[in-house]
């Protein structure tokens, strides 16, 4: 997730962007402060191996970020983890970086919103894959807990490595930890990918539409309403969004146009976001 802070965009054309200066003590110590504690309630939350696989899915996520970021010469700050107490499933809240430059143009708002939701998408992939290749299948008890929703791309690869699929009224798939740190990972990759706001998907629909963007983000944030009939925690996530805001990153060269390669790179987080998006993650039965 990126999070611009309050900064201008009247930079002039004829000014050469300097490299950004590396992260100084302060924020190497914030960062590794936040990080252990993370670490910590992930752990208590899954275990070792979930902690390890989750964290390795955020820092990919922020870290190709934060990389997007300084090849552009864009300064950024470093990965903030957010540690959240255990019961909370994942341990964490998740993470985000904060960038302290207006954005030059749409190729590069495109790198720096896409590069996050890409780099997770394919770690939580490699570790969903490995996780349910460790995963067993059950018969269905009536036992009370929590079910976990089923995305597409859960389902595929449930159907090639398990041969059943979480949508069976039959089985039980029995998630291994470092498969459940790749459902998680899934997860937040959708849901950074919500085409609207300060998320990366919104900096992505931004960067491809323009000037339809108002239209279409307002469009994308009506759309939480209804879903939250299905799980009432759209409407928590569609306050969040308003609160922050619906307005689009600054541009410096806002006229000038998307590349057709960013394009792609646009339309590809668009499939990532229909394979991994559920819309009724958490379900409580036997209660």
């Amino acid at each position: 997730m990126t999070q611009f802070d309050d900064i201008s965009s009247d930079t002039s054309s004829s000014q050469v962007r300097e490299i950004p200066e590396s992260p100084g003590t302060k924020q190497w110590l914030v960062f590794s402060a936040l990080l252990c504690a993370t670490v910590l309630t992930m752990y208590l939350a899954g275990g070792a191996l979930f902690a390890i696989s989750l964290l390795l899915i955020l820092g990919a996520h922020e870290f190709g970020h934060y990389w997007a970021g300084r090849r552009n010469r864009v300064k950024v700050s470093l990965p903030y983890f957010m540690p959240a107490p255990p019961m909370f499933i994942a341990g964490t809240f998740g993470a985000f970086i904060q960038i302290k430059d207006p954005i030059p143009d749409r190729d590069v708002l495109m790198e720096i919103g896409a590069s996050g939701p890409i780099a997770g998408f394919i770690v939580a992939l490699i570790a969903l894959w490995i996780g349910l290749s460790l995963s067993e299948v059950s018969t269905v008890q009536a036992i009370q807990g929590i079910s976990f929703g089923g995305s597409i791309i859960l389902a595929a690869l449930s159907k090639i490595i398990l041969g059943v699929t979480p949508f069976s009224n039959e089985v039980d798939i029995q998630l291994h930890p470092i498969a459940f740190a790749g459902w998680i990972g899934m997860f937040i990759t959708a849901l950074n990918l919500i085409p609207v706001g300060q998320l990366d998907g919104g900096h992505i629909l931004y960067a491809l539409f323009f000037e339809k963007y108002l239209y279409l983000a307002r469009i994308c944030y009506l759309a939480l309403i209804p879903l939250g009939f299905l799980w009432s925690g759209w409407w928590f996530w569609a306050v969040l969004i308003l609160i922050a805001g619906i307005k689009p990153a600054p541009l410096v060269f806002a006229e000038q146009k998307l590349s057709p390669f960013h394009r792609k790179i646009g339309l590809l987080c668009i499939l990532i976001f229909a394979l991994t998006f559920v819309p009724v993650p958490f379900m409580a039965i036997g209660f």
